[in-house]
């Protein structure tokens, strides 16, 4: 894991339009259900379309459903979600009238995602319930244990190097870029050996850089740089310049103990979706009987979407970039 990258402020955005697609199997969905007049109760109308009432409870169904919203932001968000509630309700009435909710395609993408849902729902919960919360033990070893994440963590700026040449021209230039020991120095050299190549520059904090590649640039100092030869060239990242920026360990705490309750629920609901099929009778029928499917491939479509660690607020990290780096360096 990563701690995670700086948390740019941004304003809550949701397009009406952009709902549509997506509502509108929703609202077919929900329509074929029995509990739409218990629903309707225990909710206060929003809205009336043509005399059907559009709810509060289905404007927040949808905010819940978007990660970071902060308090200031749900009274706009509230009113926006509801334009594209109407502009949905709309469309979903002329597909009725269209009798749109009788094509036999349709009727089998709201059953696949009436399947999906129920699915996840049942994952999520089974997991919620078998996966407790890591001790303060288990976070502060994790703490202590990412130096170059927290304690020592540090903000780069960082040039990438796409260098194109034969293997023999980019090794004789690695060990020569080796010796530089200043960013200027290494720039001459590149410059000098006559190679073509691209550059891009970053800066980002330790958490922005793929896991694997942490601990090696932490190691560096100021204008040294990783190396990595490939097919018609190489690639290396400079340090050109860095400075420290650590987190104590209760301002890691929060992040940490979210990163170590989601990879513990991931480790569980592998394990428990290959139970599952384990215990399930599966018989393979016609073509598929030939060759039966991966059952780690299979069970794979049946779990929930990984979810990153949500955001700590308080310390101003955003999980968001914990599989994010420079490209080509994974």
């Amino acid at each position: 894991m990563h701690t995670d990258k700086l948390i740019k402020q941004r304003n809550f955005s949701l397009p009406r339009l952009a709902l549509v697609p997506v509502v509108v199997a929703a609202a077919l969905l929900a329509g074929c259900g029995d509990d739409k007049a218990d629903t309707k109760t225990a909710s206060q109308a929003a809205a009336r379309v043509n005399g059907e009432e559009l709810t509060v409870h289905q404007i927040n169904l949808v905010l819940e459903r978007q990660p970071g919203l902060r308090p200031e932001q749900a009274e706009p968000a509230s009113r926006q979600v509801l334009e594209g509630l109407i502009d949905q309700q709309i469309a979903v009435e002329k597909a009725i009238e269209g009798k749109l909710d009788r094509d036999p395609k349709i009727v089998q993408l709201l059953d696949a995602q009436r399947r999906a849902t129920l699915a996840q729902a049942y994952l999520q919960k089974a997991a919620g319930a078998a996966v407790g919360a890591p001790s303060n033990d288990d976070i502060r070893k994790y703490f202590d244990s990412k130096p170059a994440l927290f304690s020592e963590r540090r903000l780069y700026m960082l040039q990438e190097f796409t260098i194109q040449g034969e293997a023999e021209q980019t090794k004789a230039l690695q060990a020569q870029l080796e010796a530089s020991s200043t960013p200027q120095q290494f720039g001459e050299t590149l410059k000098a050996a006559g190679l073509k190549f691209n550059v891009s520059q970053v800066t980002q904090p330790a958490e922005n850089l793929p896991l694997n590649l942490v601990d090696r640039i932490a190691s560096l100092k100021d204008g040294q740089a990783l190396y990595q030869q490939g097919n018609g060239g190489m690639k290396a990242i400079l340090v050109v310049a860095s400075r420290p920026q650590p987190l104590t360990f209760d301002q890691a705490k929060p992040l940490i103990e979210r990163f170590l309750s989601e990879t513990r629920r991931q480790e569980w609901l592998q394990k428990h979706v290959k139970d599952l099929r384990t215990a399930a009778k599966v018989e393979y029928i016609g073509k598929f009987a030939e060759k039966p499917a991966s059952g780690a491939a299979a069970a794979s479509a049946a779990e929930p979407e990984s979810v990153a660690p949500a955001a700590s607020a308080a310390s101003g990290i955003d999980a968001n970039a914990l599989s994010k780096g420079l490209s080509g360096l994974k």
